[in-house]
């Protein structure tokens, strides 16, 4: 009877042994697979795909660098460490080189290209832009490339400068720079505004004898030969006094200004411009809805002129002196 009772005892811990040791090795089997990986095959891989892999696999990367190969595309490893097939353990670092593509690259044609994709070219192939010369060209848009040096085809190391001639666009139209002396601001810009020219500084001063609001000088002088796109200054007749008179009176608060847009289907770009002694600045920059009306406070702290643009054409000027 003892001895029935020893052997059951001595199965029973057989058992229980075989069964702690199958469970140990089964629980460090599932251990160890969840915390290592095997390591994949990058060569030859785009470098995003390979970083996308190993922060998926739990590996950290390491960029030990690049160079320049000739069989290997630009921004694809060419080398990495563990190797592929490699076991190891989630959070270690995985070593790679990619490559810089080959040193020395046939020269892209970029005639007939914007400055802007060409600027994206070089980056692409790691050339850098070197003098930039530019033409009027009737034939070619404005920032459009006619000629480069290198020309495309020639055989170039990466990081060489190219040298580009880019178009002006057409040459603005000439013309002979109209009188303005005596005419009034409002007149004096309409009359700059047919030559497509901008005004510039509008200053004041006074002139006895002469009418109030009337330009005194200009600059360019009349006569002289000008192009679309070049700025007029005026001097006009007009006293300055009004703003010192309005501080000392303490009557500084703004005029009301008001604009209302004509009836259609369309927005219209309206634009609001204040001139103060030379100094223009936007009051109002903005599409407007037809019918809307538009409400502006003036400063009146100095004398001021006020231009009100509406599709880029002049339609009114109003000149504040006294408030």
């Amino acid at each position: 009877m003892i001895g029935r009772i020893i052997k059951i005892a001595a199965l029973c811990i057989i058992f229980i042994g075989v069964a702690g040791i199958t469970s140990y090795f089964t629980l460090s089997f599932i251990i160890k697979s969840e915390d290592t990986v095997i390591v994949p095959d990058f060569i030859d891989k785009d470098v995003v795909y390979v970083l996308e892999s190993l922060t998926e696999l739990g590996l950290n990367t390491k960029v030990k660098g690049s160079e320049y190969n000739s069989d290997v595309p630009k921004n694809h490893i060419i080398f990495q460490e563990p190797k592929a097939g490699s076991e190891i353990k989630k959070g270690r670092d995985v070593k790679i080189i990619f490559s810089k593509g080959p040193q020395m690259i046939p020269m892209p044609n970029l005639a007939g290209l914007s400055l802007q994709q060409a600027r994206l070219i070089f980056e692409e192939q790691d050339l850098c832009r070197g003098s930039l010369a530019t033409v009027f060209d009737i034939s070619t848009d404005k920032d459009t490339v006619i000629a480069q040096s290198p020309q495309s085809g020639a055989t170039v190391r990466r990081g060489s400068c190219v040298d580009l001639l880019v178009s002006e666009g057409p040459r603005p139209a000439a013309y002979k720079m109209p009188d303005l002396s005596g005419l009034q601001l409002e007149d004096a810009l309409l009359t700059i505004e047919k030559y497509h020219l901008p005004h510039g500084e509008i200053k004041t001063q006074i002139e006895k004898g002469k009418s109030k609001n009337s330009v005194l000088e200009q600059d360019p002088p009349a006569g002289y030969r000008v192009s679309e796109g070049d700025e007029v200054n005026l001097v006009i007749n007009r006293r300055k006094e009004a703003g010192a008179a309005a501080k000392q009176t303490g009557t500084t608060a703004g005029g009301i200004f008001h604009y209302r847009i004509d009836n259609g289907f369309l927005k219209r770009h309206i634009r609001v411009q204040l001139n103060r002694d030379g100094l223009t600045s936007d009051l109002f920059d903005d599409f407007v809805s037809p019918g809307k009306d538009i409400w502006l406070i003036i400063p009146r702290d100095q004398p001021a002129t006020l231009l009100v643009y509406d599709d880029d054409r002049l339609v009114r000027t109003e000149v504040y002196d006294n408030w």
